[in-house]
């Protein structure tokens, strides 16, 4: 072989770096599935999605009375979800926002979702109003969440 020879095979080589066609060199099969399969998946998850056995349920604290003094008192506490059912084993929390309470004060619901928590609310010198948090720990049987904020306990002086 000659020197000459040599020289035309490697200038028709080309290496990767230098190969500016893209996905031109892939296959259309390739292509094809690989945007089928993207379609697919898409359609899965939204299907995946539409059941609502795999959807959390909101609960909410309905506090009877949401206004209230100073002063040792009991809260009767509802737990209810999104269609206004009372919810049975939930455990109520209420810890003290702007007014103070000693600690955090708890009460288990009974058959009727009703929890009785007993506070004995404090305001600050000077201050006219405050607040006590409802959190709700939901049944260990369900597929309860508290995610949101519940209702809070006005707490006003007399």
């Amino acid at each position: 072989m000659s020197d000459r020879t040599h020289d035309s095979r490697t200038a028709n080589r080309r290496t990767f770096s230098t190969d500016t066609r893209a996905i031109e060199g892939l296959p259309v099969r390739l292509v094809i599935a690989l945007v089928v399969g993207v379609a697919s998946l898409s359609v899965m998850m939204g299907m995946i999605g539409d059941i609502d056995g795999l959807a959390a349920t909101e609960l909410d604290a309905q506090p009877q009375p949401e206004v209230t003094t100073p002063g040792d008192q009991s809260l009767d506490v509802a737990v209810v979800d999104p269609d206004g059912s009372r919810v049975a084993d939930a455990t109520v929390i209420v810890r003290g926002g702007s007014a103070r309470i000693d600690g955090v004060a708890t009460a288990k619901t009974d058959a009727e979702g009703v929890a009785t928590v007993d506070v004995d609310p404090e305001l600050g010198p000077n201050q006219a109003d405050g607040t006590l948090t409802i959190d709700i720990k939901p049944p260990a049987e369900g597929d309860y969440v508290d995610e949101r904020g519940n209702t809070e306990v006005l707490v006003v002086e007399e």
